[in-house]
């Protein structure tokens, strides 16, 4: 046996240790109680915060963001942050699980549509502090109301402990954002009563020690395993007899393989409807999200604002999101065109950072060819910024293509007045482009006003995309755990788009439609003068914030052990970002 089989063979050997022992212990931890759950969720902080500093530090390096750069900040708030307020965040439902408590707590309003919206943020005085002006409704299917609200939540809770079932579920972890996985990991640990085995992706598997050290507490009572291998090691995975479920974050192509099969067996199979995997599999899987600009009346402070704003939807790590924005939807005739797009165009430029992700130059390659003409943003370091316009190249190209890195798309529409724009704007996206994760709206608030709020409601409502953002990032959305995090609820095995189920929700809300963001339209100090009751300055996610290293830093030790005594030097680099 040559060496090449040796390792196989140990992979194979090591693989089935772990799923032995994840099948022996499946039901134990089914049955494991609040309490047991709360303390393992306090002791995964502890080794959390211990990695910490190591992990972004190493994700940095990985992601080739220049020494000393701000941008080091994205790692933390993309990384340990979010999964230190997971933790929180679960462990305050766990706390209130007796007869569904929590669920007593939550606001919820009747939208115009006759739907019951849950607001999940702010919840607590720390998110009024820390995140002044951001909100966060999650807006249920039809049937689900304040009145039935705790039949719908926490689930897996329902039954007694005693007579609970595990699962053993695989989790394919993503390349790109670092919290993905382990945030993926606690629900169907936390949300699902499921033990899983977690295949790393090859691009950030050196997160492993860290994520094994974090991750510890789960890994001694027999919950979790984390295992490292390519494509053929996830196949194996996929098909053995004791995974019972399986998670995916990555390609749509990769989940219909591992549905329907590959190639010609894959288009049959696929065709009959009848899957090679026939295991329960959910999925995140991108889109081509859109970005509307609504028109109306922008200062030139807006202008800016918003131009940073929109950069960043884009630029975040580097593109490499499935939720950056690829279609920027503008109003045909508008004044401020001009402005918005050099603003845009400077923002851009100044983000100095060098491509890491594998296969990005080809996407880059394929994009230029589509458009046959771009608008090149040069930046002193990295590979220039390409902007097209759908319209003068490959429209069904771009309107299906997930690029998956620095460019982005423009499309133009008929703007007589901002509420049939609107209108015909998401009825584009509804209909043209692909997927359902997120969209971004961008308006003035005097233009919601002018529609109404609940008319503008209303026409939100025929969105259909998993978490919708009012002139914020639906990159907040999955920032704030409390938040479900998935495509629109319309997805099938033969047309999965975005993908199935959703992950996050810390709330551990059922029957969700969407996430609806609402972020500030001005920063502080201007939305104080101009009557918006914000506290929060140019936000830490913006890849313009020159202090969101240091921000991303303090708030993840801030979740760590939250202290009034912590807020003032978060305040001090926030003011100064």
């Amino acid at each position: 046996m040559n060496m090449a089989n040796n390792n196989k063979a140990f992979e194979a050997e090591a693989y089935e240790a772990d799923l032995i022992a994840l099948e022996a212990a499946k039901d134990k931890w089914a049955q494991s109680s609040v309490e047991t759950r709360i303390e393992i969720l306090s002791l995964i902080k502890d080794g959390l915060m211990e990695v910490a500093e190591d992990w972004v530090t190493a994700a940095a390096k990985a992601k080739q963001i220049p020494d000393g750069s701000a941008l080091k900040g994205e790692e933390w708030i993309s990384g340990p942050f979010p999964v230190m307020a997971a933790c929180n965040g679960l462990m305050t439902t766990l706390s209130h699980m007796k007869d569904k408590s929590f669920a007593k707590h939550l606001p919820t309003r009747q939208l115009p549509n006759g739907n019951t919206a849950v607001k999940v943020t702010p919840h607590s005085i720390w998110d009024h502090l820390l995140i002044s002006g951001v909100k966060c409704e999650v807006w249920l299917q039809s049937g689900v109301n304040k009145g039935n609200l705790d039949r719908h939540v926490a689930s897996a809770y329902d039954q007694p402990e005693a007579q609970r079932k595990g699962k053993v579920a695989l989790i394919l972890g993503a390349g790109n954002i670092a919290a993905i996985t382990p945030l993926d990991a606690f629900q169907k640990l936390f949300l699902e009563n499921q033990v899983c085995v977690i295949k790393m992706n090859p691009v950030n598997d050196y997160l492993t020690p860290f994520l094994k050290q974090a991750l510890k507490p789960l890994i001694e009572v027999d919950a979790l395993r984390i295992v490292n291998g390519g494509g053929p090691a996830g196949a194996y995975l996929c098909d053995h007899a004791l995974v019972e479920e399986i998670h995916i974050t990555g390609a749509g192509a990769t989940h219909d393989a591992i549905v329907w099969g590959s190639g010609k067996e894959g288009e049959k199979n696929k065709k009959a409807g009848k899957p090679k995997n026939p295991r329960k599999i959910t999925s995140e899987l991108g889109a081509v999200c859109p970005t509307i600009v609504v028109p109306g009346f922008w200062s030139k402070a807006d202008l800016r604002f918003q131009a940073e704003n929109i950069a960043t939807q884009k630029m975040h790590n580097h593109g490499y999101n499935c939720v950056a924005c690829q279609a920027l939807i503008l109003p045909e005739g508008w004044k401020h065109t001009d402005a918005l797009m050099k603003g845009l165009s400077d923002v851009m430029a100044k983000c100095a950072r060098g491509p890491y992700y594998p296969g990005a130059q080809g996407r880059m390659d394929r994009f230029a060819e589509s458009a046959g003409k771009t608008r090149k943003v040069q930046r002193k370091n990295g590979p220039a910024v390409e902007i097209a316009e759908i319209m003068n190249g490959d429209a069904d190209w771009f309107t299906q293509t997930e690029v998956f890195g620095p460019a982005m798309a423009t499309k133009t529409l008929p703007a007589s007045d901002a509420e049939s724009y609107l209108r015909a704007a998401i009825a584009y996206a509804n209909d043209e482009l692909y997927g359902t994760l997120g969209a971004n709206i961008v308006i003035h608030p005097r233009t919601i006003k002018e529609i109404g709020k609940a008319r503008f409601e209303e026409i939100l409502s025929d969105l259909k995309y998993g978490t919708i953002a009012i002139n914020g990032w639906t990159g907040i959305g999955f920032l704030i755990t409390a938040c479900p995090w998935g495509g629109f609820p319309n997805a099938t095995l033969e047309n999965v788009g975005s993908g199935i189920g959703t992950v996050h929700n810390t709330f551990m809300l059922e029957k969700v439609e969407r996430t609806v963001v609402k972020a500030p339209w001005r920063p502080f100090p201007r939305g104080v003068l101009s009557g918006q009751l914000t506290l929060l300055p140019r936000p830490p996610w913006f890849i313009s914030n020159k202090q969101q290293h240091h921000v991303g830093k303090l708030l993840t030790q801030f979740q760590y052990k939250p202290s009034v005594l912590k807020l003032p030097r978060i305040f001090a680099h926030a003011l100064l970002g």
